[in-house]
């Protein structure tokens, strides 16, 4: 393996924007030489055919991965990741994109100097598609440059909307998630849980030292309905779930038990359960309460409340409606 850097792309249904994607990662000025891997998940536009220029292009730079079949987000990403030539791996999502030329040559001079970093990340910003505005990602757990992975471990599992390390703004060494992945494959390739991320960078906080850099290097793309943003109950309730059940399995397989934990799994059930009542969906109702089972949850007053409305038909029908015309009357006098 040369002393090289692989930029993950893995890309679906992109066609407006991973040629905004791939620019910001060609711009990149590095000491040592890159390459970018990208995973073109059997789109259905024009997306193979924008990044089949792209790699004809820049032969030296792109190696193209044109699925047959759509493999889905997990197994696109970690056949991309298996593929990588370099020592180091970063990634960009094909609707995001890197607004620093010197991104790599900052995370890969970290890397190189300090050999107990397993991964370097940085600040990023929320890009509005529809206004082209960024704002700062918001607060951030990073007072210091390097931090003991092991102290952020209950930090990543209860992450919510705002993630402990974006890992689009990261790069890390290929050899530790490697060794990890072949070691429990289950935990980065069970197509049940929700994300490839979560898996990795708890990993690579488990593994080593974690250096921040403060630099604004990622625009996150905001704007178009996401996998992980949505605004239809019944897709949102699969996505909750699923980056729930990774994280129980995170915190039982690595023994991360605490007070906050517990908290966030309460919290968990709810938001399925809310997800479940705005649907109307009993079956979502059902599965929410097989969850709470699984996850060993201690159920909390609201959701006590909660549940006893969907016990009842017409009580659920009647609660719903004076839901329906509170949010109404929000809307009309905003």
């Amino acid at each position: 393996m040369e002393n090289k850097i692989s930029v993950i792309v893995a890309t679906y249904n992109q066609e407006d924007t991973i040629g905004r994607t791939l620019d910001s990662i060609l711009m990149q000025q590095c000491h040592v030489p890159y390459e970018i891997v990208i995973g073109e998940d059997c789109s259905t536009d024009s997306t193979r055919t924008v990044c089949q220029e792209y790699a004809k292009k820049h032969p030296d730079v792109i190696r193209l991965f044109a699925n047959q079949k759509n493999k889905g987000l997990i197994d696109n990403y970690f056949d991309c990741l298996l593929a990588c030539e370099g020592q180091y791996i970063a990634e960009c999502a094909g609707d995001d994109f890197w607004t620093d030329p010197l991104k790599l040559e900052k995370e890969v001079t970290i890397l190189e100097e300090h050999p107990e970093v397993t991964l370097v990340h940085t600040d990023w910003c929320r890009y509005n598609e529809r206004s082209k505005t960024t704002v700062k990602s918001g607060k951030t757990t990073f007072t210091d440059p390097m931090t003991d992975g092991k102290q952020l471990l209950e930090a990543i599992i209860i992450q919510t909307r705002i993630p402990v390390i974006h890992l689009c703004t990261s790069m890390y060494r290929t050899d530790v998630v490697r060794k990890a992945l072949e070691e429990d494959e289950q935990m980065f390739r069970n197509e049940d849980f929700g994300c490839e991320d979560l898996q990795v960078t708890f990993v690579m906080a488990y593994q080593g030292t974690i250096a921040y850099i403060p630099d604004c290097t990622l625009n996150y793309s905001q704007g178009e309905e996401t996998i992980s943003s949505s605004n239809d109950d019944e897709k949102q309730f699969q996505f909750v779930r699923r980056v729930s059940a990774q994280s129980y399995y995170l915190s039982q397989k690595y023994h991360i038990h605490s007070a906050a934990v517990d908290a966030y799994f309460q919290q968990r059930i709810f938001a399925l359960g809310m997800h479940a009542f705005r649907s109307h969906n009993a079956l979502l109702s059902q599965e929410t309460r097989i969850c709470e089972k699984l996850w060993n949850v201690q159920r909390t007053p609201k959701t006590k409340f909660l549940f006893f409305i969907m016990n009842y038909q017409g009580l659920w029908n009647l609660a719903l409606a004076f839901r329906n015309v509170i949010v109404s009357l929000k809307k009309l006098f905003r």
